[in-house]
């Protein structure tokens, strides 16, 4: 009997990770209906991280009303893993680009303050190991909105706590702790994160990521100035230092934020996700990897989803093989086989409009597969 691994990622805007192994497990029975089939939801650390997760161990999604990047009140998901002890969080969710416009995204005045309000809600769960998701953030405040949520107090020369964005950091003068949630100290954070940008400087978050949030030239120059003097701040008040870390400049600096304000690591997303879902051990007996996700280019190899699947599977299966399906196949694949992935299948029949291809995902992917696993074994 044949024992085929099924690991992809979510096909963006169509199928989640897990409708996405389903998919994949139709095409194999057509064309073996006796295979074993070992279904793994995956995700790299940004969107999707949590409901593959969630998927993965057999945990939960719960909604929470937070503020949301304009201080409007937004519904955000958060996950509780398996094992009950641990939660996963997209910052996305409370503080993403999802919830701005091109007319209203402004990294001045959004803020991180719904991510912390997350976190809390984590810790009335009892949780005290909270896994975070940095993508897709529409916020440049050094991660200053959740630590306020926390409890620690940003104050300025007045004495009054500074408002929201990456322009109030202008203002801020001391931070005090004596308020601060003390459940944090017996809260582990992992952070998931393949961005290893400084806060600050031509490479940090202001430069790299401020304008695809609504940053001109001006306002970049004041954003990473703020960050500059919120680093100095924390250095001084805090005892971290955190201006040049690898990472740090990750969602609007969200990553320092997290650095200086609890307990956490920075991870690669990708290879936190492979151990929670324990991949590797999945894979032991495996004849066949299928990996996948919505777009597979250049830029897989530098820690997406089928490249950290695909360099798993070989570690336990070095002489078996790992293939890629995707709705788009960009340029520079080629450079994926010699980095255990044998070869790549975009899913797509034909010609067709985007929305066809959206409604037919999963019908797509299914045939596509089933031709793969056909091909392999008659």
């Amino acid at each position: 009997m044949r024992k085929i691994l099924v690991a992809p990622d979510s096909f963006k805007g169509s199928l989640t990770a897990l409708e996405a192994c389903k998919a994949m497990a139709i095409g194999i029975r057509r064309a073996l209906p006796d295979a074993e089939i070992v279904e793994i939801p995956m995700a790299d650390g940004g969107e999707g991280t949590v409901q593959s997760l969630v998927d993965a161990t057999d945990g939960k999604v719960i909604e929470a009303e937070v503020v949301g990047p304009l201080g409007d009140p937004v519904t955000a998901k958060y996950g509780l893993l398996g094992n009950g002890k641990t939660a996963v969080i997209e910052m996305a969710e409370a503080s993403g680009l999802g919830y701005v416009t091109e007319e209203t995204k402004d990294p001045m005045v959004t803020t991180t303050y719904g991510t912390g309000q997350l976190i809390l809600a984590c810790l009335d769960q009892g949780i005290q190991e909270i896994i975070i998701g940095l993508g897709g953030s529409a916020t440049n405040d050094g991660g200053a909105g959740m630590a306020q949520a926390l409890g620690y107090q940003l104050i300025d020369k007045a004495g009054n706590e500074i408002g929201y964005g990456g322009g109030a950091l202008a203002d801020l003068a001391t931070i005090k702790v004596d308020q601060v949630d003390k459940r944090l100290k017996t809260t582990h954070f992992i952070i998931a994160s393949d961005v290893n940008n400084p806060l600050v400087g031509p490479e940090g978050a202001s430069a790299v990521f401020g304008p695809q949030k609504g940053a001109d030239e001006e306002m970049v120059a004041s954003l990473d100035h703020n960050l500059q003097a919120f680093a100095d701040i924390i250095q001084k008040d805090l005892g971290k230092s955190i201006a040049d870390t690898p990472g740090a400049g990750a969602a609007g600096g969200l990553g320092g934020g997290f650095l200086a304000f609890t307990d956490a690591e920075m991870n690669k997303g990708i290879e936190m996700v492979l151990a929670y879902t324990k991949l590797k051990e999945a894979a032991v007996g495996c004849d066949l990897c299928l990996t996948g996700e919505g777009c597979i280019d250049f830029q897989t190899k530098f820690g997406k989803t089928p490249y950290g699947v695909a360099q798993a599977f070989k570690s336990v299966n070095p002489d078996k093989k790992v293939i890629a399906l995707a709705g788009h196949v960009g340029k520079g694949i080629d450079e994926l086989y010699t980095e255990g992935i044998e070869a790549v299948f975009g899913i797509a029949p034909g010609a067709a409009s985007l929305d066809d291809l959206i409604a037919n995902a999963k019908d797509n992917l299914a045939s596509t597969t089933e031709n793969i696993i056909r091909a392999i074994y008659s």
